[in-house]
């Protein structure tokens, strides 16, 4: 086996085990939510730490998605102009869009850290713990969203021309047929 294969399947574990903690953070999020809603409409029993933990979970797993959404080519792209280009341009363009969406993550990144540095220190009201902890999450996930990017640019940049082909064309009854043929 060869450098490449095991830097892929290295590179697939990693992925599996940052899939699974968002999945997991998810799963606990629907379960809390949905204890807190039965704890309130039917006991009228609310905590503010419950209630704040969900608000800091819900961050969590939003922020951690970016990087999940970059890997698996879940975001939103419109591509209707994409599609009409070349295989080659193709390339250069994925490689350009990822470089601006990696500058704009990584601005994220050190507003994070700069927002941490001015409130990071105050005490959160529900769980009593430094906000440090819960706005941490922004550049912690950027960073992770980062690395995500460059695997992505990489990606591109090796990918075989195949890879750049349309994906989401439309044929109408006189190409079908040419297709056919």
């Amino acid at each position: 086996m060869d450098i490449i294969e095991k830097l892929k399947k290295i590179g697939q574990k990693v992925f599996d085990i940052y899939f699974g903690i968002g999945v997991a953070a998810m799963a606990l999020l629907a379960v809390l939510v949905i204890f807190t809603v039965i704890a309130r409409y039917f006991f009228s029993l609310s905590w503010k730490a419950l209630a704040e933990f969900n608000v800091t979970l819900f961050a969590f797993t939003t922020f951690w998605g970016m990087g999940v959404n970059i890997i698996k080519n879940e975001h939103v792209m419109i591509d209707i102009l994409y599609d009409k280009v070349k295989p080659p341009v193709k390339r250069w363009l994925s490689v350009l869009n990822y470089v601006i969406v990696l500058i704009v993550d990584l601005v994220f990144v050190v507003q994070g850290f700069n927002y941490i540095e001015v409130a990071g220190k105050q005490i959160s009201q529900g769980m009593e713990i430094p906000m440090v902890y819960m706005y941490g999450i922004m550049p912690v996930s950027g960073i992770v969203c980062a690395v995500c990017v460059v695997i992505k640019i990489i990606e591109f940049i090796t990918a075989d021309i195949s890879y750049f082909a349309p994906k989401n064309v439309v044929l109408t009854e006189q190409e079908k047929g040419k297709e056919g043929a």
